[in-house]
């Protein structure tokens, strides 16, 4: 992006947000995998997503970061999660539950899901991918 005009080298990957896009967005990304590239179970990946409590790592955490965030900047997550084909541990079911501790636990406005799949990665766990993202309104 920093080679397009429009932007003349400014947009960063910082800390908060993980991209700043000076004066278009701020986004907070987060990776979900239920399994490692071991193709064991990761036993606590879905805490990427929902710990609801402002300062942590999670999801919901960055919702509290990009809210309390100054700039004219529109505000975004984006969870990039994995799968096997078919699921083995589905991720519908963990960010339909963020959507819900974001907006009725933490008090998040969301926008709609955005939600895209890619397949037949070449991953031998990873088989395909989903991205999910929400603005925050």
């Amino acid at each position: 992006m920093n080679e397009l005009p429009k932007y003349h080298g400014a947009v960063r990957t910082k800390r908060t947000p993980d991209l700043h896009i000076p004066n278009e967005w701020a986004i907070e990304f987060k990776i979900a995998r239920p399994y490692g590239d071991n193709e064991k179970e990761a036993e606590n990946w879905s805490v990427n997503l929902l710990h609801p409590y402002p300062g942590n790592v999670s999801t919901v955490g960055d919702c509290y970061k990009l809210r309390d965030l100054q700039g004219t900047e529109r505000k975004a997550v984006v969870v990039i999660g994995s799968e096997h084909v078919p699921p083995k541990i589905s991720l519908t079911p963990m960010v339909e539950s963020f959507e819900v501790v974001a907006r009725y636990v933490a008090g998040m406005n969301l926008s709609t899901r955005i939600e895209v799949s890619v397949s037949d990665l070449i991953h031998p766990v990873h088989q395909s991918a989903k991205i999910f993202a929400w603005q925050l309104l």
